[in-house]
Formats: structure tokens, sequence, C-alpha cells
């Protein structure tokens, strides 16, 4: 992997990741961009006790435009982007339109490929371990930011989901706290130590599912199961055999077969539903441990979590969305229409002839 790290013309970052050692990355943004001015603040709720970003200035961000002004395709000619090369391989850049700034953190928008037709599905291995590079490496540079608590890669695609720009991409926010369902998962760990004598939470529900129906499908080093308590129509969780805090600790073996796993499990969701559906809307969220843990969480240690992503979709049947109603939204109780043993059947069913 060749990392290039240069600036878009309103001073933000964009880094290229490519495949060859020999690719040069020179060009340069031509557009008459001024520079970019966010209202992001935090605001803790003092009932809940969470955080909530105020974002304003993202009322004016680009909203599904047209295939020809896709931002996120190369330039080519007098068709500006906020990639100035003609061509990439894996780009990253500060999001123009962040959630979280300066003191309040950082967005970056990941961009998967070049093509603006394909999805992370269509990718090659070797271009789906390039973006597992270009995530680790983010995270290692974001983790060094003092606001910079835990970082946060992950895949928003369909409009079902809300996505405003249709070209393969992902985000990642670099959060200045740890995030609410990270603190449910780390007083979870706690709680379930202290009962069990100081059994870890994350290997008692891995050697569980290993043990049960809910087993999609298993590599060397990962697997790849619907959990016990699915709060989504089709929902997986993806984790390494060998249990580590976030995606810097992964070895090599475990990289070189995540492509393999993770690109046939994303064809698997894209023929849930069956032939001449759209393609799934899902999405793909990597968890990590958080790099400075709240005093709260003390005897808690990072090697304790578990790296893992979890991808769901939010269409339940064919033409058919899960909407998060009352008990969902209100009460934060999910109501699961599809059983987590019948989700797991389907996509053991549908795997690649």
């Amino acid at each position: 992997m060749k990392k290039t790290s240069t600036r878009l013309a309103d001073g933000r970052e964009l880094i290229y990741y490519d495949l060859r050692d020999d690719t040069v990355r020179d060009a340069v943004d031509r557009r008459p961009l001024e520079p970019t001015v966010t209202t992001s603040e935090i605001r803790r709720d003092p009932l809940l006790g969470d955080g909530v970003a105020i974002a304003s200035h993202r009322q004016g961000r680009t909203y599904h435009p047209p295939a020809d002004e896709c931002p996120l395709c190369p330039t080519r000619g007098d068709r500006l982007s906020e990639i100035p090369d003609s061509s990439y391989d894996v780009a990253v850049f500060e999001n123009r339109f962040p959630s979280l700034a300066g003191d309040s953190g950082r967005c970056e928008v990941v961009c998967f490929t070049s093509d603006h037709d394909a999805s992370f599905a269509d990718l090659r291995p070797e271009q789906a371990r390039l973006v597992l590079d270009a995530w680790t490496d983010r995270t290692s540079e974001l983790s060094r930011l003092p606001a910079v608590e835990q970082v946060f890669c992950f895949e928003n695609r369909g409009a079902e989901i809300g996505v405003t720009l249709g070209h393969p991409h992902g985000q990642i926010y670099a959060y200045p706290f740890t995030t609410p369902r990270t603190a449910l998962m780390l007083r979870s760990l706690a709680a379930h130590r202290e009962a069990t004598g100081g059994e870890n939470l994350f290997d008692a529900v891995l050697a569980r599912e290993l043990a049960g129906e809910r087993v999609v499908l298993e590599g060397e080093h990962w697997v790849a199961f619907v959990p016990y308590a699915a709060h989504w129509p089709y929902e997986v969780h993806l984790y390494p055999r060998r249990r580590v805090p976030d995606l810097l600790r992964l070895d090599e073996a475990a990289r070189t077969e995540f492509p393999q796993v993770y690109l046939e499990l994303l064809r698997r969701f894209d023929r849930i539903f069956g032939e001449g559906e759209p393609p799934t809307p899902y999405i793909a969220a990597w968890h990590q441990a958080p790099f400075r843990a709240p005093a709260e969480f003390d005897g808690v240690a990072r090697d304790d979590f578990a790296l893992h992503l979890e991808l769901f979709t939010i269409r339940r049947t064919s033409g058919k969305l899960k909407f998060l109603a009352g008990s969902e939204s209100g009460m934060n109780v999910f109501i699961n229409d599809v059983p987590p043993e019948r989700a797991a059947e389907r996509l053991r069913e549908v795997a690649s002839s």
C-alpha cells in the first residue's frame, strides 16, 4: 500500500491509498473553494447522559446530485470533484459538511473505488484489503488527535438508509467521547466479569454462537453469525476468532482472510430477497474499543473489548422496510419480525455456488 497525503483547495486533508507503490498523486484541486466553516458542537443530554452533535451547517450539504455531478467521482476534464486526480484506488478526505469538527472530533469520507456504479461487494479481494488497510491507518492517525476518544468506521448503503450520494463510499467519525452503545457494552462486559469470576463476555458470546444454529459462515480467522437477540430483520455480526480491541491489532492472517469472508457476506445480503430485487440497503459498522475510556469503566482493560463488525438491513421482506416506530424510537425497545434463526438459515441458503 502507498499512502499520499495532500490538501484540497479549502485546506481539507485528502489521502490517496494505492495498490501500486509507484503511483504518483500530484493533481491539484482547481476549484475556487472558500475555507470550510462549521458550526459543530456537542451538547450533553442531562437526563440520558449522552452527547448530541448540533451541526446546522449540514442543511446545505450536497443532496442526491445527478451521476455526472457526483463529488466522489474522479475529476475528469472540466468536471471537478472532491478527488482532483483522474482515477484512484481508495481515497479518504475530510468531510466538507462534518457532524464533528475541531474540539468536537472529526469526520472523514472513505471512497472505496472510483467506479460510480459499483458497490463494496463488487470489489476485488485486493481492493477490499486496501479499504481495510485504509480503515486501519485512519484509526491509528485519528486516535492520536487530542480531542478523539473513539474511532468509528462505517458504511451507509442505499437511499432507504438516508444516503445522499450514490457513489460507493463510507465514513469515519472520530468522537470526543465514548459512544452510548459502546458504553453499554463496557458495562455489560464489567458486569459479566463480576458475575462469572472473570469470564470475558465477548468470548462467551462467540463460543455460544459457534455451538448454535445461527452461524452464517466461518473462515479460519473470522466467524459471521446472526446474534441471539438480533434487533434488525437481517443482522450479522462478524468477529475475528482471536479477540483484539481494534483494527490495529488484527494480525496478517486475519487481514488476508477478511476480504473473502466480508465480500461473500455482502453478496449474500444482496441475494436475501431474491432475483430482481433492488440492492439491499444496509449499514456496516465497525465497533472498536475507545482509546481513552472514561473513569467509570476503570478495571475494564482495552484488551477485554472485542473488535467486531455489525451488518444489518432495514428491509424486512420484499418491498417492506423496518421502521423505528414508537417502541424503538421512544423507548429503545426493538421488535423484530424475523426470528434470528430463520434469518441465519436464509443467509446460508443464498451462499455462492
